[in-house]
């Protein structure tokens, strides 16, 4: 939504602005291992409230903006670090002293929220930029969540929240993996089977994701069928994410996870089968094979995660594994548009992409820990 009007306002570039997203992938991602550590010294009064904090001053000084170097700053990194605050860290460390046998439905659950956010707000964010401006969109943003974030500091009971559910913690204590530290967790098979599958989901996805629209539009559809093949593509994975705790509870993880991945390669040979002979039917089946299965392996990884290393380091040791998912996301979004450039087409990107859906999927199968997961 504020891409076109900076754009029009200031001339740079539509890569320069793009950019941002790189920027706040990154750094989302190297601070998960930071918030870990903080949430698990301090507890998550504080993290929460200086990410809500992070989140408003980003935006209402992004009111401000004059250069892009301040664009990438505010908007860039301090929205980076606000959103890892706030983020699946510290929810799914705290979800973890709640449930037990339905952990990975709540974090589902907890995941879906980023989508059910964005149905509410990327439409009142254009309604705002369209009636006001974008600089006042931005400060009324940042406004409202420095408003907010008293409230998140000292109106919720988080001592409850910190506390957990004694059943929880009983079967937290219980568990082999009780006392896991990040030493021991860095020697641990299923640490770096969890960073395999993120970072080799990331790479995988965004490298398609990104030039999505681009690639429906090279293909012979219109900008307005590609666009909103991409909105339902998205309202889709909102969805899945949300289901991925169920299905996983009931059916188990690898069944679940490789089934995703399946539905994942599967799309993408359908984009392959576009490059050759483009028709609306491959674009009817692409949409919901691949939405649906978007967004399940966040949930199921976060699960296994809080599970396995469950304990009072399990937020530290999901920190590192997240940062993992953001370094190959960053990764997939160049390389996707590094091969377009070389190449003039999709195809190697394509290939690319399914090559390291393929090593997303493995782990689930050739480490013992994770293939008999439950």
């Amino acid at each position: 939504m504020f891409l076109l009007p900076l754009e029009r306002e200031f001339g740079w570039t539509r890569s320069q602005l793009t950019g941002v997203y790189s920027v706040y992938l990154l750094v989302n991602g190297l601070t998960a291992p930071l918030v870990g550590l903080v949430f698990d010294r301090l507890g998550p009064r504080w993290v929460y409230g200086a990410g809500m904090m992070s989140l408003g001053a980003a935006f209402f000084l992004a009111g401000g903006l004059m250069e892009l170097w301040q664009f990438y700053l505010l908007v860039g990194a301090l929205v980076g670090i606000g959103v890892s605050l706030n983020g699946m860290v510290p929810a799914s460390a705290l979800l973890a002293r709640w449930y037990r046998e339905r952990l990975s439905s709540a974090i589902g659950i907890a995941y879906s929220a980023f989508g059910a956010g964005a149905l509410i707000f990327i439409p009142l964010a254009q309604y705002l930029v369209g009636e006001l401006d974008w600089r006042a969109t931005y400060r009324l943003m940042g406004g409202a969540l420095l408003l907010l974030a008293p409230f998140v500091v000292l109106g919720l009971p988080w001592r409850t929240y910190a506390a957990g559910h004694p059943a929880a913690r009983a079967e937290a204590t219980r568990k082999a993996g009780a006392g896991w530290t990040l030493a021991a967790a860095l020697h641990a098979p299923v640490f770096w089977g969890l960073v395999q599958v993120f970072f080799c989901t990331a790479t995988g996805m965004f490298s398609i994701i990104v030039q999505l629209v681009a690639f429906l539009v090279d293909a012979g559809f219109s900008p307005l069928a590609a666009a909103g093949a991409f909105g339902v593509v998205g309202l889709l994975s909102a969805a899945s994410v949300m289901g991925s705790g169920l299905a996983s509870d009931r059916f188990g993880y690898r069944q679940t996870i490789s089934l995703s991945f399946v539905g994942t390669a599967s799309g993408m040979a359908l984009l392959l089968a576009m490059t050759a002979a483009p028709s609306a039917l491959l674009l009817v089946l692409f949409v919901p094979l691949f939405g649906l299965c978007m967004g399940v392996r966040g949930p199921i990884v976060s699960s296994v995660a809080a599970r396995y290393f469950a304990g009072p380091r399990v937020a530290t040791i999901y920190g590192f594994i997240y940062a993992s998912n953001a370094v190959g996301a960053a990764m997939g979004a160049f390389v996707g548009g590094l091969l377009h450039d070389l190449t003039g087409g999709y195809r190697v990107g394509l290939a690319f992409a399914l090559v390291f859906i393929a090593l997303a999927a493995a782990p689930f199968w050739t480490i013992p820990a994770l293939r008999s997961f439950r």
